[in-house]
């Protein structure tokens, strides 16, 4: 669906003259590489690859990266995040960003004394995953961690598949200005 999308919506920004067609080649190269390294996430929705203006952002559940409640990326994880890696590497033309996000429902008593509310858990997710693609030969000068708590939902968080959409990390690849 988010294809069927995509390429029309490209075309017209590139036709309509707010990227160039070299921009949109690129762009294109990665979320290809991008959506055949993840098939398998993205065919069973765990993963969404969308191409938004001048950046292509990658969106994976927090189950798909993290224990419940946890902030320490798991080995599954791990996984996902290795399929990346080398599309991350090649378009040294782009900002990383890496940003995380849960619901509205307060840091159990067992964690918080590590995360005083959600804001610090989203924001330690994040940083794990840039620490990690670091790990991984992602260029740090690059990379970015931000962190949203429960303040930017996709969805309601009145029921618990909104609660689950809400609960994400976001991998945006965006251009680098030139000064």
């Amino acid at each position: 669906m988010i294809r069927k999308i995509a390429i029309p919506l490209l075309t017209a920004v590139a036709i309509s003259g707010c990227v160039t067609q070299k921009q949109y080649d690129r762009d294109m190269g990665a979320e290809r590489q991008l959506n055949q390294q993840l098939s398998a996430e993205v065919q069973a929705d765990r993963v969404k690859i969308t191409q938004l203006n001048d950046r292509l952002r990658v969106t994976m559940e927090d189950e798909l990266l993290f224990s419940e409640g946890g902030w320490e990326i798991h080995s599954n994880g791990k996984s996902v995040l290795d399929k990346i890696v080398p599309a991350l590497q090649k378009t040294t033309d782009r900002r990383v960003e890496v940003e995380g996000y849960t619901d509205n429902v307060p840091i159990g008593a067992h964690l918080q004394h590590r995360f005083p509310s959600n804001w610090e858990l989203s924001a330690s997710r994040a940083a794990e995953v840039v620490k990690y693609l670091q790990k991984k030969g992602v260029d740090p000068s690059r990379l970015t961690a931000a962190g949203h708590g429960e303040y930017q939902p996709v969805a309601s968080n009145a029921t618990p598949v909104g609660r689950q959409q809400n609960r994400r990390t976001d991998i945006d690849l965006v251009p680098i200005l030139k000064q």
